[in-house]
Formats: C-alpha cells, structure tokens, sequence
C-alpha cells in the first residue's frame, strides 16, 4: 500500500511506565531478567473472574491491586490473607517481583494505558477461573502470550463450578485455547480433560535440565492431586509442550498433571488442581486445604520455580527473554514484543514509528514499525538490545519487510533502510543488510539475517531508514524474530 507518512496517525498511547521499559530493554538471556524489566518479574494474579466464589479465597491477599498495602514487609503467610498468601510472600522477600491483584469487577486487557494492563507485566496466574473470559479479555491474553508474556493456568476438577453459573475452570480454560480471535488451532499444544480424580501424589519425571523442577527455589518430586485433573498432550499441534508431572500409571500424552509450552515469544505452564496451591489460610467462612505445606509433595517449589521460569529464568523454553545459558543453547526466540502489539513496550523508537495507522497495513494484528514515508529528509531507527547466547549454534534474525516508494529511478538508492548490530557503546559492529527504494514490492517478504557471529554478546540490532528530500519511500516492519539453537 503506497503510503505518505505525513498523513499518518502517529502512536501516542501513552503506556504506563514507558521510561522504564526503555531503560530496561535488554534481555538478559539466562540470567533471570524479563524481557522488558531491569530486576523485577511483574506478575499479575487474576481475581476477575470469581476466584473467591463458594469456598474457593485464590488470592494472594484482600489488599487489591497492590498486596503491599496490607503489609510492606511480609514474612509469614498470615501477614497476607488468602489462600495464595504464601505464594505471593515467598516471591516478594526475594525482593525480585513485583506483584499486583486484578480486582473484582475489573477485565483483562492487553496494549491499553491502565496500570493493571498486561502490557506492564510479565506473567500472568489465572488460579482456577470461574466465569468465562470474555472475546476480547481471550483476545488480550493471547497476544500477551504470543508478544513474550507468561501465563500460568491452575484448573480445578471438572463440575467445580464454584458460582454455579454453569462454567468450571476446565470448561473456562479449555474456551480460552479453542474459542478466540488470534489462534484456536491447539495453540499450547494439549487439552484440558473432564475428569475429578480424587486423590493422588502424582510424580515428576527425570529431567536433571529442567529449570521448572529444577529451579531456584528447589527441586521437584512430587505434586498432590486432590480433586483435580490432568491434561492430553498433542505435540502435532506444538511440539514445545512437555509433561513435567503425571498422574501415577500415565506418561507421554496422556495424564499430564503439570505441563510447560511455548506459544510465539510466550510461556505456559498449566496445573491440574488448585489444592497444590492453597496454604489453609485465607479469610474467615472459607474451607480451605494446606497443599502448599503438603510434606508429601513439594508444591512449593514447583509453583515458585514455574513463575520464575514464566517470567524470564531459566534455560528452557522460548517466552520473556529466556534461553540458553553459557555454554548451552535451548531453541527460542528472543526478541520481546516482536510482533509490536503492545506498542513501544521492549523498543527504542522514533516518535511515531510504531503504530496502528491504516496508512499501511500490519502484516498481523494491529501493529507495525513504519519508518520514513515523509519525502523530508527524514531518519527514523528501530531497536532493540538481546543477548545472543554462546552455546548457540545458530542465531537468525528475521522479520518481514514492505517497501513502497514513488522514487521513479531503476538505478539509484536515494532512501534506504540499514540493519546494523552496535555494542553497549553504540559503535557499529556489522551492517548485516540494506535495502532501499529499489526493493519496492507488493506485499511483506520475509528477509533472514545470520547473527551466530555474534554469540556470546549483548548486542543491539538496529533498523535505520534514512529518506532523501524528494519522493517518499516507507520501510514498513512487521513480525520480528531471533531465533536461537
């Protein structure tokens, strides 16, 4: 689409800690830092959705959003009430989260300016949801997942239907992965099944290299099932999904109790039972059980490890700036907010760069990066900083690029679009491509640029359009990638 920039609606939204985004760009790959988050992993726990119906108290604490206004420095479960309290107080006296509550009477977004939107955090824990997402609240999560996000989905039995509104977290979940707008072919890769297994102490498999059983918060034997479920597998559909736990007398794809997928920049991890996570505290009136104590499990750290993991730790899996460590290499995709829909979250940007302007089209979704398209003289730049792990063999930067321009000349680049790698100094280490009015195309092709050169360094990639004076020419940027194996 032959497009002037100068007509445009440039992207003013303004997103909610946009100074520290920037600042904190960089993916530290395999050190514990999110995608967008200098030191601190930003979980959001979901109590929108009748988390507190009938017995049920799945909340970290009743101050909402913010559990610190019930205690600033809480080091007991009972310092904060709820039934998740000692999730929430053995995450925040690490001093590296920062955790918020989704009210009651709230819905999930994803890309708007509220402070609770998931655009400002990195992991999102859905703890037995029991009404129905709405269309745009599943439209929000799943590019929040596919956009680098991590989601941790905690099921309950099926007919827990805690409200009576005829939906139970199997039936919520299950409509979340195969009722929305932006993928509902298996997108994590397995099903929820319509079971109420009463009691068990499912164990873990034999992965020495899996940072979720292995983690820093311990390691993993066993898990408890108390009137819960379990999962299928369906690897055909996303080969990423991996059974870490499983009902005793199951393996492979069937009887899955906890699980960990990817899905675009993103991570899961799913359990089958809410009773793993309940401390036996919470408020007055409520039936509760102490899982989360359970001598014969270690729930503990299986919760805490999976959170870290969701946010950015780890070596396994592809979602918020994780992969390989020194020395190893996991394959993932590293970039975060690749796919621009949440703005200028995770970029460094010229003013007006990314956008949602119907000047020209996003090859997905609703976002882009435009550069130039004014015929002024213009220099725009796109970039972001990552860490290209050692142990990778492989390391491709790709992404799809449209050019149109009304340069009239066969022969001569007068405007040109230049991807370069800097160091931390902002010295040119390498120009991996150039394009210019003379790639002018139809459509978006997908270019692919080798960075295994480049392994073992923190690095910036860089996308610069520069325009004459005369004719415009727009470099039009959409679905990013670096893919590392």
């Amino acid at each position: 689409m032959l497009g002037s920039r100068r007509s445009r609606h440039r992207f003013t939204t303004a997103l909610a800690g946009f100074a520290l985004l920037l600042a904190g760009a960089a993916v530290q790959v395999g050190s514990g830092t999110a995608a967008h988050a200098a030191t601190t992993h930003r979980v959001l726990f979901d109590n929108a959705h009748a988390e507190t119906a009938g017995n049920a108290d799945w909340i970290i604490s009743t101050s909402q959003p913010d559990p610190l206004g019930q205690d600033s420095s809480p080091s007991a479960e009972t310092d904060w009430t709820g039934a998740l309290s000692s999730w929430g107080v053995a995450l925040q006296k690490t001093g590296d989260y920062s955790l918020k509550t989704l009210p009651s009477g709230s819905s999930l977004s994803y890309g708007g300016s509220s402070s609770l939107d998931l655009s400002n955090f990195d992991t999102l824990v859905l703890p037995e949801p029991n009404t129905l997402f709405t269309s745009a609240e599943k439209t929000a999560i799943m590019n929040f997942v596919k956009n680098g996000g991590g989601l941790f989905m905690i099921s309950d039995h099926t007919g827990s239907d805690r409200n009576n509104d005829g939906a139970d977290a199997v039936k919520i979940l299950n409509d979340l992965m195969s009722n929305n707008s932006v993928d509902s072919t298996d997108p994590f890769g397995f099903s929820i099944d319509s079971l109420n297994i009463t009691s068990g102490y499912p164990a873990a498999i034999s992965d020495s290299g899996d940072p979720v059983l292995h983690g820093s918060f311990g390691t993993v034997t066993k898990s408890l099932i108390a009137n819960g479920t379990t999962a299928t597998l369906k690897p055909s559909d996303n080969s990423s999904v991996k059974g870490l736990v499983y009902r005793s007398g199951y393996s492979g794809n069937t009887g899955a109790f906890f699980l960990t997928s990817t899905f675009g920049s993103g991570r899961i991890a799913f359990w089958g039972d809410s009773s793993p996570i309940d401390d036996g505290t919470g408020q007055s009136g409520n039936t509760l059980y102490d899982g989360w104590n359970d001598s014969g499990a270690t729930n503990a750290a299986l919760a805490l490890n999976a959170t870290a993991w969701l946010a950015g730790s780890g070596t396994s899996g592809g979602g918020g700036g994780g992969g390989g460590g020194t020395g190893t290499c996991t394959a993932a995709q590293l970039l975060g907010n690749n796919g621009f829909e949440s703005g200028n979250s995770t970029w460094s940007a010229t003013s007006g760069v990314i956008t949602d302007s119907s000047g020209e089209s996003p090859r997905s979704g609703s976002y882009y990066a435009w550069l130039d398209g004014n015929g002024t003289a213009t220099t725009d730049t796109l970039s972001q900083s990552v860490s290209v792990p050692s142990g990778c063999s492989k390391a491709t930067l790709s992404f799809y690029l449209h050019v149109d321009t009304a340069e009239t000349t066969t022969s001569t680049a007068y405007d040109t679009l230049k991807v370069q790698v800097l160091n931390g100094s902002g010295t040119v280490l390498g120009t991996l491509a150039t394009y210019s009015n003379l790639d002018a195309a139809s459509g978006y092709a997908q270019r692919s640029l080798d960075l295994s050169g480049y392994a073992g360094q923190s690095v910036t990639l860089k996308f610069t359009g520069t325009e004459g004076t005369k004719y415009q020419t727009s470099f039009v940027v959409d679905d990013t990638a670096l893919d590392v194996a």
